[in-house]
């Protein structure tokens, strides 16, 4: 491996952080300045296992050389004009997604909580108006509406008021049915819910959720924000429910790397959105779309997504095994860990970067969430379990 090198210290660049950037995260100690597949290096030269993937952003890896050069390529030879012209990237993915799954229309953006702003619009524009039906422990995004659709108190109070419009229901197929009518634009819902600590919802419920919308006429939408793109053994984790949604929501890992979201209808909603009624500046730019379409085929290959289930059994099954670890939950390599008492998940998480340069992620005070490339290895993962496994012994 080349050396790694930085134009500033880890700690020059905290000073810097707290003197001019607004203090929304709690970022861990370490400065990150290579990546490649499921490693990679700090300034000293420090190798990590990455089993957090940017948050599900880096499917394919760090810097995958076909990304690398698409991105390449298409920056040197056209950068931006805007969608008030045609550029082949955009329209080229958007055939690409429609293709792979609901076989409508693309609204292309820029971010997971955009997507799904645009779907809010797209379901309230189809049904004149209309309650957005959303589960407990559901995340959508931060954005007014996105974050509207998600009844966290936490994440809601400091922000308040928020949008009207939006009913949160138990995750209860008997729940749902009573609050789904004639009121009723959607039903948005996550296939597994990411950030609230990989809660994957009931097959009887995802049923109920598209029964109900029949019989209300409203839209189901999925937000496969983070279980997309092959996340969880399929390219959409719906694919594996029986349910087909009205419409889908993507980001992540879409990109490559590169930000960027996308709508997905199906053939109901593929022409609710007219002229004038949603745009972006930024939307479907074409290095951002150029990454996109070799991050979506590269997901799309069986061979792949066949591994994706393998490895996740693999993984869970290994973490099931660990003396600190009481459960352990989700599907293909999206896996949630739940800890025993007395074992603090963002203490772990701080451990497990600092001891024994792991990367992986707190969900909450009491599970953490492993999300590798799903490029990651039989042995990588095995290391990545032996490394946790030591943290644990030493506690």
């Amino acid at each position: 491996m080349n050396p790694t090198t930085a134009t500033s210290s880890l700690a020059e660049l905290q000073d810097l952080d707290r003197a001019y950037v607004a203090s929304t995260y709690v970022r861990g100690p370490v400065q990150f300045v290579r990546g490649e597949g499921v490693l990679l290096w700090d300034e000293h030269g420090n190798e990590y296992l990455d089993f957090l993937a940017g948050i599900s952003v880096l499917n394919v890896g760090h810097c995958h050389p076909r990304v690398v050069t698409a991105i390449q390529q298409q920056a040197a030879r056209l950068s931006h004009v805007s969608n008030l012209y045609y550029t082949e990237p955009a329209i080229r993915l958007s055939k690409a997604l429609s293709d792979s799954s609901l076989g409508g229309k693309v609204f292309l953006c820029n971010s997971g909580a955009e997507a799904n702003e645009a779907a809010l619009k797209l379901a309230r524009r189809a049904r004149r108006g209309g309650e957005i039906v959303v589960f407990h422990d559901a995340f959508h995004g931060r954005t007014y509406g996105a974050l509207s659709a998600t009844p966290q108190e936490a994440k809601q109070a400091p922000f308040a008021p928020l949008v009207p419009g939006f009913v949160a229901v138990a995750k209860d197929p008997d729940a749902l049915r009573a609050v789904v009518g004639a009121q009723t634009a959607a039903v948005l819902l996550e296939p597994i819910q990411g950030e609230s600590g990989v809660l994957p919802l009931p097959a009887e419920l995802l049923q109920a959720a598209r029964e109900a919308c029949d019989r209300a006429g409203a839209a189901l939408i999925f937000d496969e924000i983070q279980t997309g793109m092959g996340r969880t053994g399929t390219l959409w984790a719906y694919e594996q429910t029986g349910v087909v949604p009205d419409a889908i929501t993507t980001a992540k890992a879409l990109g490559g790397g590169l930000p960027i979201g996308a709508l997905v209808t199906g053939p109901r909603l593929a022409d609710v959105f007219q002229p004038g009624d949603h745009g972006s500046t930024f939307a479907g730019g074409p290095v951002a779309c150029a990454a996109a379409l070799v991050a979506l085929e590269l997901c799309s290959d069986p061979q792949l997504l066949s591994s994706v289930g393998e490895l996740g059994e693999r993984l869970a099954g290994s973490l099931a095994e660990l003396p600190f670890v009481t459960s352990v939950r989700g599907r293909g390599l999206l896996v949630g860990a739940e800890l025993a008492p007395g074992v603090d998940a963002f203490e772990l998480a701080r451990r497990a970067l600092g001891e024994e340069r792991l990367v992986l992620g707190a969900t909450g005070p009491t599970s953490v969430r492993l999300e590798p490339p799903l490029i990651v290895t039989a042995p990588q993962i095995d290391e990545a379990v032996a490394r946790l496994a030591r943290l644990g012994s030493r506690s």
